[in-house]
């Protein structure tokens, strides 16, 4: 009897397990990011990039950091290659020149990390932006917020010409899933750009670990966009 209960009991664990929703999986997933938050580990002799967790407990557990990896192959530079969680109100963002900022349905931020956010793009942070999944109700949230933060700026339209789509890639255009021509718009503050967003999308959700997000309609270079914007962001 006691023979078969080990196998049984392993059994019937694996069974609880596989019985868990991608969903689910990706709560726990975002829990864990948000719980890690708490005592951001930023490693001040290498540049390394930021999952903002905001909101209280919203993460950006949706955003692959695949990017990452081909910054360190098409450069010289000495980049973390898996994004570190820091949470919006905590004075550990500025260790981070860049961040990634995204999420899914509708959200609220406290004042103290619009403040703190304010601070940090205007000087010198740079933050890539898309909600999961072309999330409306998440761009609804995003863009009210920038607005409370920033009354005297907007996003703005960004054109293929400028110098974001060709600092180290050139990508002469942007399509989204259905092969549709798009834009990303992007944020400037004292004629510098220090944010850039897609309400299709830059997720690249196909490499984000653990992720149950569909990807919605998002743009089909988002890899090659983000890797771009993260070396324009350490170069201007």
């Amino acid at each position: 009897m006691k023979a078969i209960a080990a196998p049984l009991i392993t059994l019937v664990a694996t069974v609880a397990l596989a019985a868990v929703s991608p969903e689910e999986k990706q709560r726990q997933m975002e829990e864990a990011l948000v719980k890690s938050a708490d005592a951001a580990k930023s490693d001040l002799t290498r540049i390394q990039c930021g999952n903002l967790v905001y909101a209280t407990n919203r993460s950006s557990v949706c955003f692959a950091d695949a990017f990452l990896g081909d910054v360190a192959k098409q450069t010289n530079l000495d980049i973390g290659k898996n994004f570190v969680p820091v949470k919006a109100e905590s004075e550990s963002l500025f260790n981070f020149p860049f961040l990634v900022w995204s999420g899914q349905d509708s959200f609220t931020l406290t004042q103290k990390e619009r403040d703190n956010l304010r601070k940090y793009l205007t000087n010198g942070g740079f933050i890539v932006s898309s909600p999961g999944c072309s999330d409306a109700n998440w761009d609804k949230s995003l863009r009210r917020e920038l607005q409370l933060m920033f009354p005297e700026n907007k996003l703005e339209k960004i054109s293929m010409t400028h110098a974001l789509f060709s600092t180290v890639l050139t990508i002469p255009r942007l399509t989204d899933k259905g092969g549709k021509t798009q834009l990303v718009e992007g944020m400037e503050l004292n004629g510098r750009l220090v944010m850039v967003y897609s309400r299709e999308g830059l997720n690249d959700v196909k490499n984000a670990k653990g992720c149950c997000c569909c990807g919605g309609n998002e743009i089909m270079q988002a890899a090659q966009v983000n890797l771009n914007a993260l070396v324009y962001a350490l170069l201007y």
